[in-house]
This record gives C-alpha cells, sequence and structure tokens, in this order.
C-alpha cells in the first residue's frame, strides 16, 4: 500500500519540536523551582564551597594538631615538674613508724611538704593502714581514685593521674614510703603518701591556646575566600562564554568562536568547540547550498516542463478521441501515452508547489465557508458520490478557510483512501473544544482497507514515501500527503495517521476556529 509522500526537514523539525514539548511535560522534566535551585548552587557557589571546605579541613586540621602537641606540652611539664618535685619530697622526709593517728607530729611532716610544692601548692595526704592524715583539713581526699591506689601498691616508684572533679583539673600523684634492702630491691613499708595539686592555671593556659587556634582559624577561612574568588573566576569565564557561544549557534549564528586564552585543559575545551564549530559551519553550508540547488532544480524542471507539457496534453486529447478509429494495438499505445502524460502533469504541478512551500511563497487566502457545503462541492467536482463514499457533515459549522487549499486537503485524503484502502469511506465532520479551551474543526477521512503498517506511520507524510516497496509505480504524484499536510499547516492546523481498532486508516484534521458563531 502507498501512503504518501516525503516532508523533509520541515516534517522532522516539527517531529523535533513536539518530542521536546513531550520531554518538558514528561518525568524528567524541570520544574521552574528546581531550576531556581540549581541556579542557587550553581558552579561558581559550588567551586567557592569546595575551596572553603577544604580550607577548613587544612586550617582545622592544623589548629586541632597545633592545640593537641600545645596542650600536651604545657600539661607534661606541669606534670613532670610536680612528680618529680613531689618524688624528691617523699625521698627527703623521714617518718617513724609505725605512724600513729594521734598527735600532731604527722601533719606538721605534710604540711611542710606541702609548703614546698612545685610548680603549684600541693595538698597532702598519707594513708597508713587505717591511719588517714593531711596537710589540709580534710584528712580524706575525694579526688583521689581507687585506680591510683592500686597503682600506688603495685608500682615502687608511684604513679600520678589527672582528674576532673566537678569542673576543676587535678593532677593526683601517689609515693609509696620503700625501704632499700639491695640495689635493685625495697620493701614496701605501707605508708603511702598522695599530693594532689589544682591544675588551674594550666587549664586557662589551655583554654588560651584554643581560642588562639580558633581565632587564627576563622580568619584563614576569610582570607581563603579571595584565592577561592579568583579561582572560580578563572574557571567560570571560560564556562559562561562557552554556554553563551553555544547559545548564540543555537540561534542560528554558525560563525560564533571563543577567545582561546592559555595553553590548559580549559583552554583545549575553547580550541576544540572552535573546531567543532568550524566544521558544523561548513556542513551545514554544503547541506544549504546542496538544497537550494535541488529546490531549484526542482522549480526549474517544472517551469520547463509545463509548456511542452501542455502541447503534448493537446496532442493527447486528440489522439484519445481518436483511439476508437486506430487498430488494437495503437490505440492501446495511444491511451498508454495519453496516462502517462497525464501522470506527468500532475507531478510537475505538485512540485511547483512544494516548490512554493519551500521558498515560502505559498499565502493563504482565507474566507468565512461553510465546512459541509466545502466538502460536498470537493466530492462533486470529482464525481465521488456513489456508494463508496459515507458523509457524516452537519450543518450550520462555519470557518475561516482558504477554500482552494481546503479542497486541496479533502481531494487527497479522500483519493488517497479510495486509491489505497477500501471502500466504504467515511468522511466526518465535527467540532469540539481543544485543551486550552479554544473551538477546533475536526475533519476525518476513514477506511476499511488494510491500514498502515506501524513501521509506516511516522513516515507517512514524508516526500516519495513507499509504504509498500514493491509498489514504486502507484496512481498520483507521491506528494499529495506531503502537501495535505503543509496546506494543514498553513491554517494553522495539524494532521494525524493512524489505524481504526477494526481495520482500516483514520486521517484526522484539526484546524482552528476563527469564525464566530461557529457551532455544530
Amino acid at each position: 500500500m502507498i501512503r504518501g509522500p516525503r516532508l523533509g526537514r520541515a516534517r522532522a523539525r516539527d517531529r523535533d519540536r513536539a518530542r521536546d514539548r513531550d520531554r518538558g511535560r514528561g518525568r524528567g522534566a524541570t520544574t521552574p523551582g528546581e531550576r531556581s535551585t540549581f541556579r542557587a548552587f550553581g558552579l561558581r557557589t559550588r567551586l567557592l564551597l569546595a575551596f572553603l571546605l577544604v580550607a577548613a579541613v587544612s586550617a582545622g586540621t592544623t589548629a586541632a594538631l597545633t592545640y593537641r602537641e600545645a596542650r600536651n606540652a604545657v600539661l607534661k611539664t606541669a606534670q613532670d615538674t610536680a612528680v618529680a618535685s613531689f618524688r624528691e619530697q617523699v625521698q627527703q622526709t623521714g617518718f617513724g613508724l609505725p605512724v600513729r593517728e594521734t598527735g600532731g607530729g604527722l601533719q606538721e611532716v605534710l604540711r611542710d611538704v606541702a609548703r614546698k610544692g612545685k610548680p603549684h601548692p600541693w595538698v597532702v595526704f598519707a594513708e597508713y593502714g587505717s591511719v588517714r592524715a593531711s596537710s589540709g583539713e580534710n584528712r580524706v581526699s575525694t579526688v583521689i581514685t581507687p585506680e591510683l591506689r592500686r597503682a600506688a601498691r603495685a608500682n615502687p616508684h608511684g604513679a600520678f593521674e589527672r582528674v576532673v572533679k566537678d569542673g576543676v583539673p587535678y593532677l593526683t600523684i601517689a609515693m609509696p614510703m620503700v625501704f632499700k634492702t639491695g640495689p635493685d630491691s625495697v620493701l614496701p613499708s605501707g605508708l603511702v603518701l598522695y599530693a594532689v595539686m589544682r591544675m588551674t592555671d594550666e587549664q586557662v593556659n589551655v583554654d588560651a591556646l584554643l581560642m588562639a587556634a580558633r581565632d587564627g582559624a576563622l580568619p584563614g577561612l576569610a582570607v581563603a575566600l579571595i584565592p577561592g574568588l579568583i579561582a572560580a573566576r578563572s574557571v567560570l569565564r571560560p564556562v559562561r562564554e562557552l554556554r553563551q557561544a553555544a547559545r548564540s549557534m543555537g540561534s542560528g549564528r554558525l560563525d560564533t568562536r571563543i577567545a582561546v586564552r592559555g595553553s590548559d585543559e580549559l583552554a583545549d575545551l575553547a580550541r576544540t568547540f572552535n573546531e567543532s564549530a568550524a566544521q558544523l559551519e561548513q556542513s551545514v553550508r554544503e547541506l544549504r547550498e546542496a538544497e537550494a540547488r535541488a529546490r531549484r532544480f526542482a522549480s526549474d524542471v517544472s517551469h520547463e516542463l509545463r509548456t511542452p507539457l501542455a502541447g503534448m496534453l493537446a496532442v493527447t486529447e486528440v489522439l484519445d478521441e481518436d483511439a476508437d478509429d486506430l487498430d488494437t494495438d495503437t490505440a492501446r499505445a495511444v491511451r498508454l501515452v495519453s496516462a502517462e502524460t497525464g501522470k506527468l502533469a500532475v507531478l510537475v504541478e505538485d512540485l511547483m508547489e512544494i516548490s512554493r512551500f519551500d521558498a515560502r511563497a505559498a499565502e493563504l487566502n482565507s474566507d468565512e465557508v461553510d465546512v459541509a457545503e466545502a466538502i460536498r462541492k470537493t466530492l462533486d467536482n470529482r464525481h465521488w458520490t456513489d456508494a463508496r463514499l459515507r458523509t457524516e457533515l452537519p450543518d450550520g459549522i462555519r470557518a475561516r478557510l482558504d477554500p482552494r487549499r481546503f479542497d486541496v486537503v479533502i481531494a487527497n485524503l479522500v483519493g488517497n483512501a479510495l486509491r489505497h484502502g477500501g471502500a466504504p469511506v467515511v468522511i466526518r465532520l465535527r467540532t469540539q473544544t481543544s485543551a486550552e479551551g479554544a473551538p477546533v474543526l475536526i475533519t476525518e477521512v476513514m477506511d476499511t482497507g488494510p491500514g498502515i503498517r506501524p513501521e509506516s506511520l511516522p513516515h507517512i507524510f514524508d516526500r516519495f514515501y513507499k509504504a509498500d516497496a514493491a509498489r514504486t509505480r502507484s496512481a498520483g504524484s507521491g506528494l499529495g500527503l506531503a502537501i495535505t499536510l503543509e496546506n494543514v499547516k498553513l491554517h494553522g492546523g495539524t494532521i494525524r495517521a493512524g489505524n481504526l481498532p477494526g481495520g482500516g486508516a483514520v486521517f484526522t484534521v484539526e484546524i482552528p476556529l476563527h469564525a464566530e458563531g461557529a457551532g455544530g
């Protein structure tokens, strides 16, 4: 089955635009809110955030490491000084054993040791069995932990521990009293001395270090914004130029180029863009020249053929009239020449019509017409009034149409259905409201033939397209549906081809109703 003509680039552009609109309405579409969100977190913002993140991590890591080392140094210095001083004081102090809880001698000794504390004053506690004494008011410390007591009993050289009590840092030192029984051996006496020293000054110094690290990191981040802005600008300038150049090329300015600066990756990108743009410009120029030559050739050939074809048609008409008086073979040859000459004349006229569409020289001469009456006139003029046709044409539907072009639309669709479809062919006319709320005129031409193959539907309006490759010769010029599409588009309408559920093809033409009071 031959289903009309090849339409070319205009049809392809319409399909691409429709596909783009469908994609825009689909799930993958970007809403205005999403686009503004993307703009708020554009490349510049992401570059600055990444630069600040790197700067923050670097500054934070440096500050944390510096703070840790300085804190450890401050605490270690105070801790080593206190431990060494307390060990020395314990070794130089003599105690009489066994220690008695009564009497103030032990407390005075502890106070003397406490007065010599370094780097800060101590509170010294003594534990001997059940005996408890201290240099202060309380004989038992709440800061000394059971872990420190166990460490003191296990290690004759003493132990220490940092403790935080009620938010106050302390250094607690445990030093057991031992008897030396040999060069490398000692015997514990059971007396253990504890020194408790506040580390408030060290904590103040540590807090000052923390403040200094923090106060040093924040200005560093502010300063890091400057190279971040410079880096973002150096990256974004070529990107903006590329975007503007691509937009310029999309609007048709194929001579757009980008200035190449430097020799980095962005310069390579600009250079590649310029090379691709030059190749595209050359290809498009060649295609346009070839298309112009093809259109000019078709137009020139059509014009040149009109005059000799007019003479040939006149001669064939005369020969047709005398064909009955000729012998059988000659009559058959005369009628064949006459038929083929008629087909050639139709082809030339259709080529000239297509040339006018390509040159945008086709004009629409609209008038308010009775659509049902216009369709009946088209059918009567072509003697399509037999039982092969059924019409559903309600009266009273008026629209602004170009009568000649609308006649071509109806004639091409009905003729196509009669040649390639099956009788009866139904012509149905109606009106309805579009999705935008505007009234539209709908004309449907349906047949009861085998229908259009699915693989042929996307190409049914292409110029010279043959739905049945085996039927390379067919009645008509092969441009009928392409001309029909162009005429419908001139009216601001659309045309669709499809298949009916029960078999047969259907062509649907939708044209906006411009006539006031149109109804149906």
